[in-house]
Order: C-alpha cells, then structure tokens, then sequence
C-alpha cells in the first residue's frame, strides 16, 4: 500500500459518506479521490480504471454543478427515478460498452484483467452519471461495482483500495435505502 493510495481510499471514504447523506459537499472529495487514483490504477496496470479516473473527475464537475441547483429545502438534494424504459436501455448500453472497451483494452494493451476491468468502469460510468442526474437506480450500478471491484483490487494487491471498496459496498447498501425513502418523501 502506498501513502497515495492510502490518501485516496481515505477521500473516498470520505466522499462517499457525503454521497449518501445527499450532501453536495461530497464533491471536493471526490475530486482529489480519483485524482490520486488515477496514478495508483495506471501503476497497477489498470488501465481502464486509470482513464475512468479522468471521466469521474469531469463528471463530478458536473455533479457538483447539477446537485447545488437541486437542493430540497432542507438542503438535501432531491432524488429522481428512471423509468423501466430508460433502465433496460441503460443495461443494454452498458453491456454493450463493456464489450467494446474489454475488447479494446484486451487488444491494444498489456491490461492486467482487461475484461474485468472493462465491466467496472462501464458500470462506474453509468453509475457516475446516474448519481450526477440524481437518479437513485445509481445505487444499484455501484453495488455491482463494488461486489466486482472489491476481489479485483485483491488480486493486485491494492489492499487499501480493496478494503475501501467493501466499505463503499455497504455504504452503498446505505445508499439506495435511503434515497429510496427519501424519494418517496
């Protein structure tokens, strides 16, 4: 474990804490997290991970834009629903997406896992843009994440990474229970 990994798994905690809680402030966190993780994934020959890190961290600028606009009156942001239309397409594309970049990466790299590693950050992807839209489907993306991520990041000794990924499991857990509710509020 590096001092930059162990850095960037404390942020994550961090944000995902906020994440849950509706906070906005989340995203400071979120920023510095997957600035760090970019270097920590490229080392490790993640590469996909490594140029998700560049997504995430646009996205989050957006995020953080798209959450101080939607604020409830108590200060929590307000969470949306997709329709059963609107989650088969999000299925199919991510499917789809992780097809093509396993493809690309298990070709065009030395990617250690290139397949795995695709289906994380396809679903990281779509799961980033849905909690960005607000949209409480995120939670279940980033419960698949996590249960994906957490034995990956073992098996190439990001033990920190790994660690923190089972927390964000159940912190995602968290999550879609309680944005669930608070939709119904």
């Amino acid at each position: 474990m590096s001092p930059i990994e162990l850095t960037a798994a404390a942020l994550g905690l961090a944000n995902i804490v906020l994440v849950v809680r509706r906070s906005v402030w989340n995203y400071p966190f979120a920023l510095a997290m997957v600035s760090l993780y970019g270097v920590v994934f490229f080392e490790a020959k993640l590469y996909s991970d490594a140029l998700l890190q560049l997504f995430f961290f646009a996205v989050n600028l957006y995020g953080w834009w798209n959450w101080s606009r939607s604020r409830a009156e108590q200060g929590e942001v307000r969470v949306e629903r997709l329709s059963g239309a609107a989650r088969l397409a999000w299925i199919a594309a991510v499917a789809a997406a992780t097809a093509g970049w396993g493809w690309l990466m298990h070709r065009h790299t030395d990617a250690a896992y290139p397949w795995w590693d695709a289906g994380i950050a396809m679903l990281s992807v779509a799961g980033q843009i849905l909690l960005s839209r607000r949209y409480w489907e995120n939670w279940v993306l980033w419960i698949a994440v996590d249960l994906l991520a957490i034995p990956l990041y073992a098996v190439r000794d990001l033990w920190a990474t790994s660690a923190l990924y089972a927390v964000f499991l159940a912190m995602s857990v968290w999550g879609l229970i309680g944005w669930r509710r608070a939709m119904r509020a």
